[in-house]
């Protein structure tokens, strides 16, 4: 294993890599917003396919639909 030292200040702790933690953070919230999106998605396909008469086909094309608009629009 590769030996990483570090000169540590005890009154600062040890460096941070902020490039790393920024890029980190930034993909935390595009997969948490895509999958809040996606989630409720599914749940209207879902609702028009089961409860609405759209059937299997309905509730695809309505998913399909949805996340192209969320695609436009977020």
């Amino acid at each position: 294993m590769a030996d990483q030292t570090y000169e540590v200040n005890h009154d600062h702790g040890a460096p941070m890599d902020y490039p790393e933690h920024e890029q980190t953070y930034s993909m935390f919230l595009f997969l948490t917003k895509w999958g809040v999106l996606f989630n409720v998605a599914l749940l209207v396909a879902m609702a028009v396919g089961f409860f609405l008469g759209g059937g299997w086909l309905g509730g695809v094309l309505t998913l399909v639909v949805l996340l192209i608009a969320a695609r436009i629009f977020a």
